[in-house]
């Protein structure tokens, strides 16, 4: 099973919610899962009615502490693509 872990326990959180918060301010980070199996943190956001898991690699939100602005363009892209995607979205 995955592990929940709390915003203070994700590398570069206040990162990832700001580049959530650009894309659309009505998105809410509900829960968060570190997969160690495929060291990735599963972020489930809620809009609405509506629940959508995207999958972040830790490398990558490690990196971002210093603000890389590489690795912030690959994030805006991870999650732009997976919020824009309607198949994300599963109504809860």
């Amino acid at each position: 099973m995955d592990r929940q872990v709390t915003k203070h326990e994700v590398p570069s959180y206040d990162i990832v919610e700001e580049k959530i918060r650009e894309i659309d301010g009505s998105i809410i980070v509900l829960r968060i899962f570190y997969i160690f199996m495929e060291i990735v943190y599963k972020f489930q956001l809620i809009k609405n009615d509506k629940l959508c898991t995207v999958e972040i690699p830790r490398k990558l939100l490690e990196g971002l502490k210093s603000r890389n602005p590489v690795l912030e363009e690959k994030l805006a892209e991870i999650l732009d693509e997976a919020l824009q995607e309607s198949d994300c979205w599963v109504k809860v």
